[in-house]
């Protein structure tokens, strides 16, 4: 007889668990560091022989599974959607970043622009640089962002001479770890779990209200 859940017991101890670790949400978290390998030294042989074969634009970031694929590569695109949830661009020359689709925004989950984009025909974030000054074009942000944005495009610093790279949000120095990994795809499941309690207790409740009608 189980006492106490499973899931219960994963919890941090500051959460009233027991601070076990989940250990399908650790091998994703390994996995997503050999994805963060994979982007930081495309040069190596590994990545090399899985470009060729799965990704060939050079992209892993944007690699999506296909019929025939290992398990090995498989696993890894699990691995690629952790680092996902937890990475962000560092604007360099903003050439790299795609305004509406890359997460590049300091926030906490999603850090990608809250504004709609509607018919906004900027694409990359260099768009939104002033070609003389080589800083952000203020009265472009603030005429295309809601004000949540503009405050934090505008406390980006700008580095045109430098490429964009991928960094760990979750670490000062934009490292990735294994820990952080583990605690940041933790977070996001229990999100989506919240957000499905959420959905069937309001299903429970128009059935309730359906069936008393």
């Amino acid at each position: 007889m189980h006492w106490v859940s499973w899931e219960k017991l994963t919890l941090p101890k500051s959460q009233g668990g027991l601070g076990f670790r989940d250990i399908h949400t650790f091998n994703l978290a390994m996995l997503a560091k050999q994805a963060w390998r994979l982007v930081h030294d495309p040069t190596s042989l590994c990545a090399q022989v899985l470009r060729a074969k799965y990704f060939p634009h050079g992209d892993v970031l944007k690699a999506s599974s296909r019929g025939g694929m290992s398990y090995t590569w498989r696993s890894i695109l699990q691995g690629v959607k952790v680092l996902k949830n937890g990475m962000i661009w560092r604007v360099g020359n903003g050439s790299s970043v795609k305004i509406w689709e890359d997460p590049w925004l300091p926030r906490e989950w999603t850090r990608r622009p809250i504004t709609p984009r509607r018919g906004c025909l900027l694409n990359t974030v260099d768009e939104l640089f002033d070609p003389v000054t080589e800083g952000w074009d203020e009265p472009l942000v603030r005429q295309t962002f809601f004000e949540e944005d503009v405050r934090l495009i505008l406390s980006l610093p700008t580095h045109p001479e430098l490429d964009d790279v991928v960094a760990w949000h979750y670490d000062p120095k934009g490292m990735f770890t294994v820990r952080s990994a583990y605690k940041v795809q933790r977070g996001h499941d229990q999100r989506l779990s919240g957000a499905a309690q959420e959905r069937d207790g309001f299903g429970y409740e128009m059935r309730g209200l359906q069936q008393a009608r």
